[in-house]
């Protein structure tokens, strides 16, 4: 049996599924090859029970802010298998979306795994498929630990196995993964312990990861910094971090490994078809999401670009308006793209850190910051400040960089990555009228 499209993807992730649906709104026939739940890791093992997961932890958080400002309140536990099953829920129709999706538009979903036979076949079940165009949106998976006692660990998606609240957790790494984990176990009622061999979040602007290390801190969070992990150890039934501090850190009843993501590149024939990677296993892409290879292109996580849903699905979209809609200068502009860290609180970023711009731009950066203690949090007796940050650049101080943490910077942050992306400088914000009171004013009214 042979089957012919114009388009293969392999992959029913955010990318993937973004491409495949843009292509067959344009008429194009699409196939599509995905040997597990449609959505990828965001939807059924990312952004999306994570995001479920951060909401209840605000809640428990909010259960206390109101008892503290006067509420007859007494603040309850998560009944957790309850609350995972309303998540679960949630997931499942997330997936049946994109399935009644894929029917509607026409688009085959071929639920096995597919290789490459050559640049532009592909086999799944003895069967081969062909087009001109092939797409790789097959994503990443967390990065495994060779540390010894490694299987003691689990990783973000055990984290979603969970079946009750750990008492007790260690987290490896301070990356995005790390410190979302930690917030949201500490407020829902664990005892939580960051190890990490440097700061917070140190691919984003270092005052972020410094001012969130504080507030994670004064919550109870313990951080443990510049202390790389030696190994794993059971002991008396708990978990032992062995640490180049040399003391040990526990008891824990589970220890989290969030040492990053690697892409999935492997078993599929990428040598087969020629594509070419670079020395961390990412698929080399050009800006139009061209491979090595003419007609095949790699998008997402896979590519080592920037691993944000939004930016899989913009760049999937683009590429098919570029093959399928007559746009053929359509592609991504991966500038000044917003991202978020759902932290407690949020940290938002769009732009480049003070760094990068001192790098790019020289004497010429001014830098101006804003400290604000939110109104709940002062109520409550809450310690701490939200920091919001511009990175200037120019005698017209155009705004290069927009960073901030603290409560509401996740919803913030959209509107100002407009502003940004626009060309803004400081007096435009200036000239903006303010809301009052509100923690995004201070954006506005910096000096």
């Amino acid at each position: 049996m042979h089957t012919q499209s114009d388009l293969l993807v392999i992959g029913g992730g955010s990318a993937g599924l973004a491409c495949a649906i843009r292509a067959a709104r344009h008429g194009a026939k699409v196939t599509l090859f995905e040997p597990h739940e449609l959505g990828g890791t965001c939807v059924n093992r990312g952004c999306v029970p994570k995001k479920a997961m951060w909401l209840a932890a605000e809640l428990a958080e909010a259960q206390r802010m109101a008892q503290a400002v006067g509420f007859d309140v007494q603040p309850g536990a998560l009944d957790w298998p309850t609350f995972v099953a309303h998540r679960e829920a949630y997931v499942l129709r997330a997936r049946t979306s994109y399935a009644n999706r894929l029917r509607e538009l026409g688009i085959r979903h071929v639920a096995a795994y597919a290789r490459f036979v050559d640049a532009h076949t592909l086999v799944a079940e003895g069967v081969e498929y062909t087009a001109p165009h092939v797409v790789i949106g097959t994503g990443s998976r967390s990065r495994a630990s060779a540390l010894p006692g490694a299987e003691l660990t689990i990783d973000s998606d055990g984290f979603f196995k969970l079946d009750a609240l750990p008492s007790r957790v260690g987290i490896i790494g301070g990356g995005y993964i790390g410190v979302e984990l930690a917030g949201v176990l500490q407020a829902l009622g664990a005892k939580v312990e960051l190890v990490t061999r440097s700061g917070l979040l140190t691919h984003f602007d270092a005052d972020l990861g410094h001012e969130l290390g504080t507030l994670m801190q004064a919550e109870g969070i313990v951080h443990h910094e510049g202390c790389a992990v030696r190994g794993v150890l059971r002991e008396n039934g708990a978990l032992w971090l062995d640490c180049t501090d040399h003391a040990p850190h526990g008891p824990y009843d589970h220890v989290i490994s969030a040492i990053g993501r690697v892409p999935n590149t492997e078993g599929f024939g990428l040598d087969v078809a020629g594509v070419v990677l670079n020395d961390a296993g990412e698929i080399v892409t050009d800006e139009y999401e061209n491979t090595s290879v003419e007609g095949v292109y790699a998008l997402g996580d896979v590519n080592g670009k920037r691993q944000l849903t939004p930016v899989a699905i913009a760049a999937g979209r683009q590429l098919a308006e570029r093959l399928f809609n007559g746009k053929p200068h359509a592609h991504l502009d991966y500038a000044n793209i917003p991202s978020v860290v759902f932290s407690h609180p949020p940290v938002g970023s769009v732009g480049l850190s003070e760094a990068e711009a001192r790098k790019r731009f020289g004497s010429v950066v001014k830098v101006r910051k804003a400290r604000f203690t939110p109104m709940l949090w002062s109520l409550a007796g809450r310690e701490g400040k939200t920091l919001m940050k511009l990175v200037c650049v120019g005698d017209e101080e155009r705004i290069v960089g927009l960073h901030g943490i603290g409560p509401g910077m996740d919803e913030m942050l959209q509107g100002f990555a407009v502003a940004v992306r626009m060309g803004a400088t400081y007096a435009d914000f200036l000239k903006t009228v303010a809301i009052h009171p509100t923690s995004a004013e201070e954006f506005v009214t910096m000096v």
